[in-house]
């Protein structure tokens, strides 16, 4: 079955060869590399047929008894249990027995499952209401497993075409008894009840994602044979062990660690045996870490943490040397030209009293200076304006002088002021008369005259 976002509405897919933006048709696909080669026996040739199902994550080996040619992404059905399934054609011809003999599987085994016929209209459709069904099912599964308190993971359910048969794949850390759980199951779904155990690799392929080098993860692709991956691996490549950057998304050490395992493996064998120290005029010479890439290894004197880079064969020759009870004064180690250009040191510059206390406190003397003067402009009225109502008008502290305005001298008739420069100026209280400047009390309403 092709991919949703292909919109070519073929139940084919869109046989884009491995090109899919997508990928979700181009899980787990081997490339056919000898579909085109003709063949001088075409009776001879490969009568089995693999079937893969629920977007790659599973196939399966079929015969093919009609001899008909099944092209790659066909949708076929195919035998289940008790009913039928339908499932993508993933690889035909001669690289199917190279698969077989891969897996171990007999060609000719009576028992091998048979393809019935083609997809048809009404196959699809049931197959599409069937699949619709497997997501309210995985939750209602694991709220069933939760009731039961049982100490297992659902992670898919993977329901048969026809609607018939539901396989379960879980994970769980010890043994779980599920008699009760697959009663209830039964009871409940109205299916035939397969359990599988699956390990947290596998549930890692199933759901997906993107690794730390930024491409699809391999399980989820083209990797279906785990192998063990244990910490001596990262050692022999000199990578840190640090969990969290040699963890994969399952939890577990990452697959790749394993690809170029056979690599340095090999470059390993001309590093001499029994040099994990050399003994020294100076003193015993400890190994810290080989560089295969350029037939270093990186020694370290007691006396001084400075590393030292001997070649393979100055090794060699130090080692046959102690054998003779003779200990070189010299290491002699080569100089190690970094591939990466060396930058410029910025140049040491002495910042300590460059700013003081004094000028910090002229900047915000100024900066007060000039927020007054703003203040002042602002508060600053016309000429014309009438003046103020009340008893008069409050003269001014000295703080409170206009700017740019000279002080008028004080003539010797006048009183000063009551109150400092930072007093408020005291206001006289309203008088009850008729003066234009004075203010009015309460008036009453009119009055009859008597």
């Amino acid at each position: 079955m092709g991919c949703g976002s292909c919109g070519t509405g073929k139940p084919n897919g869109c046989k884009s060869n491995g090109g899919c933006s997508t990928g979700g048709c181009n899980r787990l696909n081997v490339h056919d590399w000898l579909m085109n080669l003709p063949f001088s026996d075409p009776e001879s040739s490969c009568k089995v047929v693999e079937i893969s199902f629920n977007q790659g994550s599973r196939k399966e080996f079929y015969r093919n008894p009609t001899l008909q040619y099944f092209a790659k992404g066909e949708l076929v059905t195919v035998e289940g249990a008790g009913g039928f399934d339908v499932g993508e054609v993933n690889l035909s011809g001669e690289l199917v027995r190279l698969q077989l003999k891969k897996r171990g599987v007999d060609e000719f085994n009576p028992e091998m499952k048979k393809i019935l016929r083609k997809a048809s209209e009404r196959d699809i459709e049931i197959y599409r209401t069937s699949k619709g069904r497997e997501r309210e099912m995985l939750a209602r599964s694991r709220a069933i497993a939760r009731s039961l308190n049982l100490q297992m993971k659902l992670t898919e359910v993977e329901l048969q075409a026809d609607g018939k048969k539901a396989t379960f794949f879980y994970t769980a850390d010890d043994r779980v008894d599920f008699r009760e759980l697959i009663k209830q199951y039964a009871s409940d779904f109205k299916v035939k009840v397969e359990m599988r155990q699956i390990g947290i690799r596998q549930e890692a392929a199933k759901v997906g994602g993107i690794g730390s080098c930024g491409r699809e993860l391999c399980c989820s692709t083209w990797l279906h044979d785990f192998k063990s991956v244990n910490t001596t691996a990262a050692r022999y490549q000199n990578l840190s062990i640090n969990q969290t950057k040699l963890s994969g998304q399952c939890g577990r050490l990452k697959c790749c660690l394993n690809y170029e395992l056979d690599t340095y493996l090999d470059a390993l064998q001309h590093f001499p045996d029994n040099a994990e120290y050399i003994e020294t005029a100076r003193g015993r010479a400890n190994l810290i870490k080989k560089d295969i890439f350029k037939n270093l290894m990186w020694y370290v004197l007691p006396d001084s943490n400075k590393q030292y880079p001997l070649t393979i064969q100055r090794v060699k020759e130090i080692k046959r040397l102690n054998a003779q009870g003779i200990r070189p004064e010299e290491l002699q180690p080569v100089e190690v030209v970094s591939s990466k250009p060396r930058e410029a040191e910025p140049a040491f510059v002495d910042v300590v009293g460059q700013i003081s206390l004094r000028s910090l406190e002229r900047n915000s003397k100024k900066r007060r200076d000039r927020d007054r003067e703003q203040r002042g402009a602002g508060d600053r009225r016309p000429d014309n304006r009438p003046p103020q109502q009340g008893g008069g008008q409050a003269t001014r502290g000295p703080q409170q002088q206009r700017p740019n305005q000279p002080q008028r001298p004080q003539q010797p008739g006048n009183k000063p002021q009551q109150g400092g420069p930072n007093r408020p100026p005291q206001q006289r209280p309203p008088q009850q008369g008729n003066r234009p400047g004075g203010n009015r009390g309460p008036q009453r309403p009119n009055e009859p005259k008597a």
